[in-house]
């Protein structure tokens, strides 16, 4: 089956950097979209970014400039950088594998990881 794990959460006052990373096993990792999504206590998931197996992104407005997505298929893991953290960044943020194949579609999601931005 396949797993999702999320590393690379913490504390980190405004204005700083993280990385984050998400490390599949159990699948041809290079044929699946990637996706970062967070949810805030109260709040909705929300998609942050998304990569597309040829390396192809899409950001979410509230992060654009500031977080990038990236993917090292030789590694199997997807990455979020995020830089110039804002209080609004805390989150739990979760990883998403995707993949349309006939017949269907297929999801995954990694267990999330906490970021938390506070002075």
């Amino acid at each position: 089956q396949v797993q999702l794990v999320e590393s690379g959460g913490g504390l980190v006052q405004p204005g700083g950097s993280l990385r984050l990373s998400c490390a599949a096993s159990g699948t041809i990792f290079s044929i699946y979209a990637m996706g970062w999504y967070r949810q805030a206590p109260g709040k909705q998931r929300e998609l942050v970014a998304t990569i597309t197996p040829g390396g192809s992104a899409n950001y979410a407005d509230s992060v654009k400039g500031r977080f990038t997505i990236s993917r090292d298929n030789a590694k199997d893991t997807v990455y979020l950088q995020m830089d110039t953290l804002k209080p609004e960044d805390t989150a739990v943020y979760y990883c998403k594998a995707h993949r349309t194949a006939p017949g269907g579609t297929f999801d995954y999601w990694g267990q999330g990881t906490q970021v938390t931005v506070s002075s």
